[in-house]
């Protein structure tokens, strides 16, 4: 049995990058850079998007058919949606901190890491064997979720991962694991980090889907099952440029 999953950034959204939380809109430029996917992505791969606003503007940009999933939505920040980063951290140093170091902490009311990693895992684990290859829109915090699973990675490391906008993750599960890939379909583009990390540990699982490196079994020390990862190319370990800078 195999996956195949493109996982694609849509652009803005990201509480890394961009100051300000929620949904909103793609700019012009968003919207001109997300049209150049065209010649990556076929329109006629199947495809899927989260229900945002971006999500729903990238797939157009990009002439995808994309069924929203509820599943796939963004990391729901609660009472901070709408307000920027700077806003958050001045009001409230202490929770705002809280919220980028401990994955279990929601101090805005909405969702913890650990709720979205464990939804994202869930979606991962609900798609068909026999979808074929199959597109899908979504914010950053969805795939950094999503890449948690397929690393078997602890969800504290969860901000330690760069995903930058109309980045891809490719995913294929075959053998018991989760083979990831990394690439991009527009040109590269240098942004500022808002969020400064230190690097994240490196781990990954194996077995079947819905028990390998679950985000909500994790410890201090990487995997809840010490397992690493058995695949000899080593391509599902993540490369130093994806977890130290942007761009």
């Amino acid at each position: 049995m195999s996956i195949h999953l493109t996982l694609l950034c849509a652009p803005g959204g990201d509480a890394t990058l961009d100051p300000l939380l929620g949904d909103v809109p793609l700019s012009e430029r968003d919207l001109r850079l997300a049209g150049t996917a065209r010649a990556v992505l076929s329109p006629h791969e199947p495809a899927v998007r989260a229900p945002s606003v971006r999500c729903s503007q990238t797939a157009e940009a990009i002439g995808l058919a994309a069924a929203p999933e509820p599943m796939l939505r963004d990391l729901d920040v609660g009472g901070w949606c709408g307000r920027t980063v700077g806003e958050v951290a001045a009001a409230d140093p202490e929770r705002y901190s809280a919220w980028l170091t401990d994955p279990d902490a929601a101090p805005h009311g909405g969702e913890s890491v650990r709720r979205l990693c464990r939804r994202s895992a869930d979606w991962l684990d609900s798609v068909a064997p026999d979808a074929g290859h199959t597109v899908a829109i979504t914010e950053a915090a969805v795939v950094r979720a999503a890449l948690i699973r397929a690393l078997a990675l602890p969800a504290r490391a969860f901000w330690h991962l760069t995903v930058p906008p109309l980045s891809t993750a490719f995913l294929t599960w075959r053998g018991g694991y989760w083979d990831v890939q990394f690439g991009r379909v527009s040109p590269q583009e240098s942004r500022r980090r808002l969020l400064s990390r230190p690097p994240a540990p490196a781990g990954a699982g194996g077995g079947d889907r819905q028990a390998a490196g679950h985000p909500d079994e994790d410890d201090d020390n990487g995997n809840s099952d010490g397992n690493s990862n058995g695949n000899s190319n080593g391509s599902s370990r993540l490369p130093e440029s994806i977890l130290t800078r942007c761009g």
